[in-house]
């Protein structure tokens, strides 16, 4: 009734009154088609086109034919051995070549690592250290990096910290230029420069107590006999005082202030004194050349380091023998001739003994400047400028920290 309704639309079964059942021959013939892809391509040639199969036993069957077909003949197999023969030894030839060329590397690497300037081109040779930065032994150097290294600024340039410490000490031995040094770290000139302010500053906080002065009983627990001899045990320092060139000044003042008239040069000076068995025990900060060894050693800050009793050997030129008796001290200085013509035979006698154990301080100040050569040559005008918010000079420094590395080697007095 409804079927004759013109707005009528079927919705049950919609025409389909039979639905086939499911079946596994559709999956099994997709299966083969797909394994049949996977097959090389010459037992696909020589088995010919695979026939579609209706289930997987069929399948195997066929399969088992096409590889049966593809059995290689005698001369096949004698020739597919004799290129995997082939392959091998080329195989082998490039295994040895990459052996080759791994042990051309490995050799490469060490001879590199040998002529870079760094740990391990000074490693276990003591004559090298010695050569390049004044110390005896690699230990030792060691030993100032680990004192100094948290100090160091940390840097993620291609210098390292050990590399630091060596570049300042190269400089300071061996008085190699800027640019040269530049050369051999691969760094810039100006990166140079800057590490060796830097490396100086740090040396100086880190290595100056190295300059001490000691106290009396450990002085006399170990003084040489010549001193005892002569001046009995209480022979505490030995002074003198030696000039470094630096360049003209353009300023009127300090051209006056820094003209020696003893090197008839611009000069800054230093006082030094050393204890009887060598080691240095003062250093002053620098002075103009024009400035007198009294002047320096009454204002430097040495006379506060006497004590009563204590006995100090000095040069005709430290007239201070009443500024040390104010401190309880007694000053032995040559003899003067005072216009007499000769001195007396006693006066000549102490006065021999006296510069016999003084020429000691001369050649601890030989050993400083022969030890560290930028001491000899020309100081540039910037390095005695004073430092900013200190009241001593790049130089005070240097020379500061060279008699510290000095007190780290055996004692040339005491060699003798």
């Amino acid at each position: 009734m409804l079927e004759c309704d013109p707005d009528w639309a079927p919705s049950l079964n919609l025409g389909h009154t039979e639905v086939k059942a499911a079946t596994t021959a559709r999956f099994d013939r997709l299966s083969g088609r797909a394994r049949s892809k996977q097959l090389p391509s010459s037992v696909l040639h020589n088995a010919g086109p695979l026939t579609e199969v209706d289930n997987a036993a069929e399948f195997h069957a066929a399969t088992n034919i096409a590889e049966t077909a593809v059995e290689m003949e005698p001369e096949q197999i004698s020739q597919h051995n004799d290129e995997a023969q082939q392959e091998c030894r080329m195989c082998s030839l490039r295994l040895k070549e990459i052996a080759h060329l791994q042990e051309e590397n490995r050799k490469l690497k060490e001879e590199l690592s040998k002529k870079k300037l760094d740990d391990e081109f000074l490693k276990d040779n003591d004559s090298k250290v010695k050569f390049y930065t004044g110390l005896p032994s690699f230990a030792l150097l060691m030993g100032v990096l680990m004192q100094i290294r948290p100090s160091l600024p940390n840097t993620d340039r291609k210098i390292s910290h050990f590399q630091m410490l060596l570049l300042t000490l190269m400089r300071l031995r061996l008085n190699l230029p800027l640019e040269h040094i530049a050369h051999l770290f691969d760094i810039s000139r100006t990166t140079t420069s800057t590490v060796f302010n830097n490396t100086i500053h740090v040396l100086y906080a880190h290595l100056s107590p190295l300059v001490h002065w000691p106290v009396r009983h450990c002085i006399q627990a170990s003084m040489p006999h010549q001193y005892v001899e002569m001046f009995g045990d209480r022979v505490t320092v030995i002074i003198d005082c030696f000039e470094l060139f630096i360049e003209q000044a353009q300023n009127l003042r300090a051209k006056a202030e820094t003209y020696s008239n003893y090197k008839s040069r611009y000069t800054i000076k230093y006082l030094i004194g050393i204890t009887p068995q060598g080691t240095i025990s003062f250093i002053s900060n620098g002075w103009g050349g024009r400035s007198s060894d009294k002047l320096i050693a009454e204002k430097s800050g040495f006379l506060q380091k006497l004590s009563p009793g204590d006995i100090v050997l000095a040069d005709r030129g430290f007239d201070i023998k009443e500024s040390v008796a104010l401190m309880g001290a007694t000053l032995k200085i040559p003899a003067f001739t005072r216009g007499r013509t000769q001195l007396e035979a006693k006066d000549v006698e102490a006065t021999r003994k006296l510069a016999h154990v003084r020429i000691h301080v001369e050649r601890v100040i030989g050993c400083i400047r022969s030890k560290y050569t930028i001491l000899n040559d020309t100081i540039r005008l910037c390095l005695v400028v004073p430092c900013e918010g200190e009241g001593m000079t790049l130089l005070d420094k240097i020379v500061t920290v060279a008699c510290a590395l000095t007190n780290m080697c055996p004692s040339v007095v005491l060699k003798q």
